[in-house]
């Protein structure tokens, strides 16, 4: 049986945050590197344009191997890298195309990214039995979600399981992205100006 802890040792638990600035500390505040993450929304909304900014400026803090188990190395992710610039972190972003197996042993080499992107939950196939093995196995690793939706919910039962388990959300709509963090924040994010303009207006 695990230990009870006082409250005083939970306040002074010291966790590893990123420490976040601009836009994302007013998105999702100051998180910790573990756990899970989630962006939705529905197609051609900019889901993986968001994607992209995201883990740009999250290489900064850690190396991340962005999944691309949908589209592969297709011209619609060249494209999307190129929009957002992805050239300039260097090797800082890898992309990979690797079924749940192949993952785990790529993630259990020395010194792999930290920052984990699967595009999309879908195409992974992944149960839910998985995604927690993943959790367990590599504690020390962010796990960003990216998923297709049915109505205005993640599509699919192990997708709904994730997305409530998940420390931040981001919700995708007309090329905004709306936040919710168990770290705080709210403020939602323009994914593409001239786009986002002329459905809301801003």
């Amino acid at each position: 049986m695990k230990r009870a802890l006082s409250v005083r040792h939970v306040i002074d638990t010291k966790f590893h945050t990123l420490e976040l600035d601009g836009q994302w500390k007013e998105a999702i505040g100051f998180p910790e590197l573990t756990g899970s993450w989630f962006i939705y929304g529905p197609p051609k909304n900019g889901k993986t344009s968001f994607a992209m900014q995201l883990v740009k400026y999250l290489s900064k803090f850690r190396r991340v191997v962005y999944n691309s188990i949908e589209e592969g190395m297709s011209l619609s992710i060249k494209l999307a890298i190129e929009r957002s610039g992805l050239e300039e972190t260097g090797g800082r972003i890898v992309f990979i195309k690797n079924e749940i197996e192949e993952l785990k042993n790529y993630l259990q080499r020395a010194k792999s990214p930290d920052i984990v992107v699967i595009d999309s939950l879908q195409f992974m196939d992944l149960k839910f039995s998985e995604y927690k093995q993943l959790k367990s196995m590599f504690r020390g690793k962010l796990f960003i979600y990216i998923s297709h939706v049915s109505g205005n919910l993640p599509d699919g039962p192990v997708a709904r399981k994730i997305w409530r388990d998940a420390n931040v959300i981001f919700r995708i709509e007309v090329f905004k992205a709306f936040p919710i963090s168990r770290y705080g924040g709210g403020s939602p994010i323009v994914i593409n100006e001239e786009l986002a303009m002329e459905y809301w207006g801003i």
